[in-house]
């Protein structure tokens, strides 16, 4: 039989700190869940791109924005902003980048377990 569960991301099991940037990790059972804050200047293809060494980001993600801003730009040349309040899938093939001077928080539901790795 299954049993309740819980995790705190004020105690994660794993950080990924990479430039502008930082994924905080959870795991439960088979599930990992993040919660990303990228500064000001943080980008997908200087941030993360030297890490995981992939012309885009490869990463389906799930997420919700809490604060701050990002744009996201697909392999296709598809673009869109995100901000608080936004629920966004992002398929694999795209960058992306913090807007204004804000850090943009939010959470990934499928793109923390192998993000930056």
């Amino acid at each position: 039989m299954a049993s309740l569960q819980k995790k705190s991301l004020n105690a994660p099991d794993d950080t990924r700190n990479f430039d502008k940037g930082k994924m905080q990790i959870v795991n439960v059972g088979d599930t990992s869940f993040g919660r990303f804050q990228l500064e000001p200047g943080w980008q997908w293809s200087k941030s993360v791109k030297p890490i995981v060494k992939t012309e885009s980001c490869q990463q389906q993600h799930t997420g919700y924005i809490i604060s701050g801003r990002m744009k996201i730009r697909m392999d296709d040349g598809t673009e869109s902003e995100v901000g608080p309040g936004d629920f966004t899938i992002i398929p694999p093939g795209h960058d992306a980048w913090t807007v204004g001077n804000e850090p943009c928080v939010g959470v990934d539901f499928t793109g923390a377990k192998t993000y930056a790795k």
